[in-house]
């Protein structure tokens, strides 16, 4: 059988794959980027689903507009406005499968295989596979902690003339990075400066752990005259609600949206009309500021204990920096006191000692760095990531030299 060649391009999930090796008992994983199942308000969306059979039967359970179920994008944009993206009207976004779809539907609507796409260097795996089926070069700009360096943004932009940026500004994927206000802004006029696309994921920048983050670029493209035309917001309910609901949405300038509505007609008519209105319901009935609250709290808990006990256990061996928020917790392997700095090497001998994270090899674009590691502490308690990393360390020493 002949394939398509995009196929050739891309190949499966590292994580995908690695998530193969975790039915041994007694393995503890960090190695998963879901949120907790424990933490999912179950009754309040029961109530919603209730709800949406109840009063709107016919619309939750027919076929409906490839758009989204406009009670949801009327909530959707009053979540929006509720943090900061003044104005925002339903008919300026659409419901998509998840974000990811939202990803998808850029790839197929803006790309060409001779386009270049700039990418945070390490990004969201995901969107480097998406992004490649399409034909495009996939490069790598570099981060801190700080988020994107603009200047190196600047400077690949003149180089490469991209037709689009994808950024995760808020507690990336895998790196936790924030960009600053500043850098923000500064994304926003090289977007209008060199008229080039900009794409802002953004499924954890509710997920905050003391202060709230900046405002999102599409919060900020108000200061930044222009810059809305060259925007695209990409958000979701995964991370905060439910990913099994499959929510997410895309805001963008209208004639790409038209498109991306065209191309999503094409692959699924439209997102689950069920999903949508209970998702509507829930919204509604205003029970997420309690959800988000109850989750920051926990996750701010279990980022805390699995970073003091990396550096109880792991000492010089890794270096890091605490996140503010989001699910991860990304860290660099130093080879001190004669520790490997091979992320690949500590991920089979950790698995050997029952616990399980993500090598960081396969976030970068282009020269990965293989002595990164990404470690979730999303779903595992305290008490079990206490022991977990205790595992990690006793993986480390043994691939002393």
């Amino acid at each position: 059988m002949q394939f398509a060649q995009r196929l050739d391009k891309v190949e499966t999930s590292a994580i995908r794959e690695l998530f193969k090796l975790l039915g041994k008992p007694g393995i503890i994983s960090f190695a998963g980027g879901f949120p907790d199942s424990a933490m999912f308000d179950v009754q309040g969306i029961r109530e919603a689903s209730e709800r949406a059979l109840r009063d709107e039967p016919g619309a939750a359970l027919q076929y409906g507009a490839t758009e989204g179920y406009n009670p949801l994008r009327e909530q959707l944009a009053a979540f929006m406005q509720s943090k900061g993206v003044a104005g925002l009207r339903a008919d300026e976004l659409i419901v998509t499968t998840g974000s990811q779809q939202a990803l998808d539907l850029v790839g197929k609507t803006l790309l060409d295989p001779q386009d270049t796409v700039l990418v945070e260097s390490p990004t969201f795996l995901a969107t480097i596979q998406c992004f490649r089926l399409y034909g495009p070069t996939v490069m790598g700009v570099p981060i801190d902690v700080d988020g994107v360096d603009v200047a190196a943004l600047e400077q690949m932009i003149q180089q490469h003339r991209p037709k689009l940026v994808y950024l995760v500004p808020t507690f990336g994927n895998p790196s936790g990075a924030m960009t600053s206000l500043q850098r923000r802004l500064r994304v926003l006029e090289l977007a209008v400066k060199y008229q080039t696309v900009v794409v802002e994921d953004d499924p954890y920048g509710d997920l905050y752990f003391a202060d709230a983050p900046p405002p999102s670029l599409l919060a900020l493209s108000a200061q930044v005259p222009g810059s809305r035309d060259w925007l695209v917001h990409c958000g979701s309910l995964s991370k905060v609600l439910s990913p099994g609901l499959r929510i997410g949405w895309m805001v963008a300038p209208p004639a790409l949206l038209a498109r991306a509505t065209m191309c999503k007609q094409f692959s699924d008519a439209h997102t689950s009309t069920f999903a949508q209105a209970t998702a509507a319901q829930y919204l509604q009935a205003g029970r997420m500021p309690a959800t988000l609250q109850n989750v920051r709290q926990v996750y701010a808990g279990r980022a805390k204990a699995m970073c003091e006990a990396l550096r109880l256990h792991l000492g010089e061996g890794l270096s890091f920096h605490e996140p503010m928020g989001g699910l991860f917790v990304w860290a660099k392997l130093t080879g001190k006191t004669g520790f490997t700095t091979d992320g690949n090497l500590l991920a089979k001998r950790a698995i050997e000692k029952g616990v399980a994270f993500v090598p960081g090899a396969p976030f970068f674009a282009n020269n990965p760095d293989n002595a990164t590691i990404r470690l979730s502490f999303a779903t595992a308690d305290e008490s079990k990531i206490a022991e977990g990393i205790e595992r990690l360390g006793q993986a480390l020493r043994e691939t002393a030299v």
